[in-house]
């Protein structure tokens, strides 16, 4: 049995050049080598990290926002949440967004996730947040940024899953975790 050590199936990076590069999006066109000795240029995308908010009232409640995405041209459920400014730590940003998006703040949070939407070709970090109580301080500032916000019991969350009404992946992480944690499935432990 293979261990954490063992290194016999890691690519090996020979180098990259830059193909593409601004404030959002960097691609790069990659020179692995597989461990079968087969060398070939591999894109490789990197994006600004991420972070996300699942945000469950005293009602167990989870407040999610009705937005269309045009790059798919669809409609979903998403929690608040954005990409990572330079030098702000993923919590603030999940608390700035939060707030620019929903108008609410939340008595307590604690991070939840951490993880890659995309492995293997997208390197983009996304942390998720549980925040819960909620309070409201103001209307949202992002006025842009979805339909309308509305209060989901948790208890609704896999048959909108199932119906497909939620589909991005840092709502999916978030709002999964969440149910885990409130089945006493997954806990605060390392």
């Amino acid at each position: 049995m293979a261990t954490d050590d063992d290194t016999s199936t890691a690519w090996r990076v020979h180098g990259e050049r830059v193909v593409y590069d601004n404030e959002w999006i960097r691609v790069f066109l990659t020179d692995v080598e597989l461990p079968d000795g087969d060398r070939f240029e591999h894109h490789v995308v990197k994006l600004k990290p991420a972070a996300v908010m699942v945000l469950v009232d005293d009602e167990e409640r989870v407040l999610l926002m009705w937005r269309h995405r045009f790059v798919s041209d669809r409609w979903g459920w998403e929690l608040p949440g954005g990409l990572v400014d330079e030098g702000e730590d993923p919590e603030d940003t999940a608390i700035r967004e939060l707030i620019e998006e929903t108008g609410y703040r939340c008595r307590s949070m604690r991070h939840i996730s951490r993880f890659q939407p995309m492995v293997g070709m997208v390197d983009s970090w996304h942390d998720v947040y549980l925040c819960e109580g909620a309070e409201k301080v103001g209307d949202p500032v992002e006025v842009t940024e979805s339909q309308r916000n509305e209060w989901v019991p948790l208890s609704e969350i896999p048959r909108m899953i199932r119906r497909g009404e939620i589909w991005s992946s840092g709502t999916l992480v978030g709002l999964m975790q969440t149910q885990l944690i409130r089945a006493g499935l997954a806990g605060d432990e390392d």
